[in-house]
């Protein structure tokens, strides 16, 4: 059976669906621009002293291989510490306190973090970290990655785990497990690809975030591995080489551009395929 809307609402669907449609329209191609003029120059950048050597002086060639380096190690150490933290957070609000009152305000101050504007976390880690070992470092960067990829990571886990049926949790105990073991064997093992999933999320989220490590590692035009000094790091060399008046250097900004959007491209792929396959 149609049903049939009066003029004034059938005027007012039809309006707000066309600005929906040509809204949507827009997006896309602003979008599909963006990419094809990263694809463009960035594949027409990318060269075998990309990846060989260390970003250069003005006027001299190089490459970005600290940068990558610096993006890879500190990105690595924040999913290191962030990533347990928030399984575990995630696993609280999920399984231990479903019944307690408190569940809820942690769930919506971590909303609000999920929100908060990357430099305000910059800032924060620049005074606690920065500011007292009084240098910039790598350890300052990988903290403000992990505070970053924090929230991601708990509210994937805390959504997994919800996902889990009870009536597996019920088998569990009625055979005599205790909570820990329910946990760690029978919650752990059905959320795993959504736990897996979060995490490669995470690490799409902070690989290309330029703010927080303005204020923590900085920049090294060296090679760097130790994560106590100031560090290089992809997104950092991107914003400042995009805008200097060097032509080399803009041409490793967007070959450095094209490997960070590959990058993130390739951790939601994987992300959306290991979540897919679960489904399935």
């Amino acid at each position: 059976m149609k049903i049939q809307l009066r003029p004034k609402r059938q005027f007012l669907n039809r309006t707000m669906l066309t600005l929906s449609v040509l809204i949507t329209l827009i997006t896309l191609i602003f979008l599909v621009w963006i990419l094809a003029s990263t694809i463009r120059h960035g594949i027409g950048a990318l060269a075998w002293n990309v990846f060989s050597k260390n970003t250069p002086a003005p006027g001299s060639n190089g490459g970005l291989a600290n940068a990558i380096a610096g993006s890879v190690l500190m990105v690595a150490i924040g999913i290191i510490i962030g990533g347990p933290v928030g399984i575990l957070a995630g696993t609280f609000l999920a399984e231990f306190g479903s019944t307690k009152k408190i569940t809820e305000i942690i769930r919506f101050l971590n909303d609000v973090l999920l929100s908060a504007p990357s430099i305000i976390t910059g800032l924060f880690v620049y005074g606690l970290i920065v500011v007292t070992m009084k240098q910039f470092s790598g350890i300052a960067g990988a903290a403000a990655l992990a505070v970053i990829a924090l929230p991601i990571v708990v509210r994937t886990t805390d959504e997994m785990l919800r996902l889990v049926p009870s009536s597996l949790r019920e088998a569990a105990f009625a055979l005599g497990a205790p909570k820990w073991k329910v946990v760690t064997a029978i919650s752990y093992r059905a959320a795993a690809p959504g736990l897996l999933t979060g995490l490669l999320l995470a690490v799409a989220r902070i690989s290309g975030e330029t703010a927080p490590l303005l204020f923590t590692a900085l920049n090294n035009q060296f090679g760097n591995f130790n994560i106590f000094k100031p560090m290089a790091s992809l997104p950092v060399v991107i914003f400042q080489f995009a805008m200097s008046p060097y032509e080399g250097w803009k041409n490793l900004a967007w070959a450095g551009a094209f490997i960070a959007v590959a990058a993130v491209l390739g951790f939601n792929l994987l992300s959306r395929w290991i979540l897919a396959r679960n489904r399935h």
